[in-house]
């Protein structure tokens, strides 16, 4: 017997959103494999945001809460969902028209994926194409050459720990199971920066076959209003701090995993300190820089230690 054709719940988290969502909306629906619903999360906005999803009538689900940051926001849109299969879009990004088709037929193709991501494409604010994430990676490259023309393919065992490391792809192109996002208690409530990398860390130190689509099948739309881009400092060590969190849980990780998670610390640890550095807060950089010496020790070290001295 063949199993059922997935269900794609797909969440939208919404923070004064009104300009933005009904692109967002319009891609979801317009999907070449109909969503099983659309869920919008309106986490606490003050602006038009509600009035823009109303329009769309019961084509959407809209759900309002108090301002909560995006992890308590994707959170509840997964609890009210009833699909088998959840994904996820932010409310100023857009999918593809085939991104949730290519993902169903991978789940019908290749049994026992765990979950599944895809390549998607930066734009600038005017639309413009700026590079597909895929080709960033390394293992993107390699998995574009091993998947052919068939254009997908799946990822397994040590490489896992690459893709940890690499991550080509985020939540706008994640499809993973309703029962694994809960048995993982969802993004964590307590980080509103890197949730999404925290989450796929967990996701990936319990997963054994990932299923990928080389191919783009959503777009980021990058701009300088985001926290990230606005406040990098408080990025940068709120990034340091959410990684930290996964100490515990990476003991008992995966070795591939493991060290890919403090590759990832380590990075965060020198992309601080030289933030630190061009400030002219050497010391708070220097300090930085030791305390990252003993995740996965190198080279680069003393090359690290020689810039920030010289800001």
């Amino acid at each position: 017997m063949s199993a059922a054709p997935p269900r794609f719940s797909v969440v939208i988290p919404a923070y004064n959103a009104g300009k933005t969502i009904a692109r967002a909306l319009d891609s979801a629906l317009e999907q070449t494999w109909l969503a099983h619903e659309i869920i919008v999360v309106d986490d606490g906005s003050s602006d038009d945001t509600c009035e823009a999803v109303s329009a769309y009538g019961d084509r959407v689900i809209y759900l309002r809460q108090e301002n909560a940051g995006p992890s308590a926001a994707r959170n509840r849109g997964v609890d009210a969902a009833s699909g088998d299969w959840i994904t996820f879009l932010d409310a100023d990004d857009w999918y593809y028209p085939t991104r949730l088709e290519c993902h169903a037929s991978m789940i019908a193709a290749e049994l026992g994926l765990d979950f599944l991501v895809a390549s998607f494409d930066y734009r600038d604010k005017d639309g413009m194409l700026i590079h597909s994430s895929i080709e960033q990676a390394a293992l993107g490259r390699h998995l574009m050459e091993q998947a052919g023309n068939t254009g997908s393919t799946v990822i397994e065992a040590e490489a896992i720990g690459d893709f940890v490391d690499q991550q080509f792809s985020d939540t706008r192109c994640l499809s993973v199971p309703r029962k694994t996002f809960l048995a993982l208690g969802g993004f964590p409530r307590d980080l509103r920066i890197c949730e999404d990398v925290v989450f796929l860390i967990r996701l990936c130190a319990i997963s054994q076959r990932i299923g990928v689509v080389c191919a783009s099948q959503a777009v980021y739309l990058v701009h300088d209003e985001g926290l990230i881009r606005s406040d990098r400092l408080r990025a940068q060590t709120e990034t340091v701090r959410a990684l930290h969190t996964l100490a515990p849980e990476m003991r008992q990780a995966p070795v591939s995993v493991h060290r890919a998670w403090q590759r990832l610390l380590k990075e965060a640890y020198r992309n601080l300190a030289y933030y630190l550095a061009k400030q002219g807060r050497t010391r708070e950089a220097l300090a930085g820089l030791l305390e990252s010496f003993r995740f996965h020790p190198s080279w680069r070290d003393g090359r690290d230690m020689l810039s920030v001295l010289r800001r």
